[in-house]
């Protein structure tokens, strides 16, 4: 067993609820309530779904990977480079706002950054 990666299969599944759930709630329900274009709403909608299923895919993905004699690196570095590249476009989203505390106000990279940490320690 490869507890690197049930670690990060497990966070990673983890915040794919966090993100059903916190999300759909704070961002999800605003955004389908706001004046944009139905046809913009409605992708913007999908693409939320996209992002959860990747997500729960991504952990489902890596904690069997973990119960697996040998992990199969390139996908376990395929999963922690695009969760290293999703951190890395909400800090930098964050960080272009004019906000003050702009890590806090988007910290999503704070979960997404140690699923591709957890995962690259994994198949060293």
């Amino acid at each position: 067993m490869n507890g690197w990666l049930l670690a990060a299969g497990a966070l990673a599944t983890v915040t794919a609820l966090i993100h059903l759930v916190a999300g759909g709630r704070d961002v999800v329900r605003p955004l389908l309530g706001c004046s944009l274009e139905a046809e913009a709403r409605r992708t913007l909608h999908a693409v939320w779904h996209f992002a959860t299923a990747d997500l729960l895919f991504s952990g489902v993905a890596l904690a069997t990977l973990a119960t697996r004699p040998a992990p199969y690196a390139p996908l376990v570095l395929f999963i922690a480079a695009h969760f290293l590249a999703y951190a890395a476009v909400f800090v930098v989203i964050a960080l272009r706002a004019d906000w003050s505390r702009p890590l806090l106000r988007l910290p999503q990279w704070m979960l997404l950054l140690p699923v591709a940490a957890l995962a690259g320690v994994g198949v060293l």
